[in-house]
């Protein structure tokens, strides 16, 4: 007599098989009651509130309010001629005398400065109150005229 051809693996992953095509077809199912195609451009339509904030309510027509297009002002404002002193003062954070580079913190603007020793007018150390210009370096703006206060 003559043995089956299928052995207990093949039978096995045919059941695996099986299982997937049918998991597959439940969650076809699922999609196709769950989708709402067909239900039209309202749903899909998104406001914006009067706050700017997305809602998917429109706007209460009472809260508008009119705005006139000269009062819309499009890129920076100009600013106020103020006299502009190209000295600035500030005081030496970090200086490292045998590499002849350092930074200075401007008393102003708090910003850091980068200071080569080619830029500076005397010696320095570090903590000296000293006035300084900038001017535009490779990698951003660099103290130069470097002198002591």
């Amino acid at each position: 007599m003559a043995k089956s051809q299928q052995t207990f693996s093949k039978i096995e992953k045919e059941k695996k098989k099986q299982k997937k095509r049918e998991e597959k077809q439940k969650k076809k199912e699922e999609r196709k009651a769950n989708s709402n195609k067909g239900s039209g451009l309202d749903s899909m339509i998104a406001y914006v509130d009067e706050n700017g904030f997305p809602t998917d309510t429109p706007p209460d027509p009472s809260k508008k309010k009119k705005i006139k297009a000269e009062n819309i002002e499009i890129g920076i404002p100009k600013s106020e001629k103020v006299p502009f002193d190209p000295v600035r003062r500030g005081k030496i954070a970090f200086y490292n005398d045998s590499k002849g580079y350092g930074f200075i913190n401007d008393d102003e603007t708090q910003e850091r400065y980068f200071v080569h020793v080619n830029g500076l007018m005397q010696d320095v150390v570090e903590n000296d109150n000293v006035s300084f210009e900038l001017e535009k370096g490779p990698k951003g703006m660099i103290a130069v005229r470097v002198k002591k206060i």
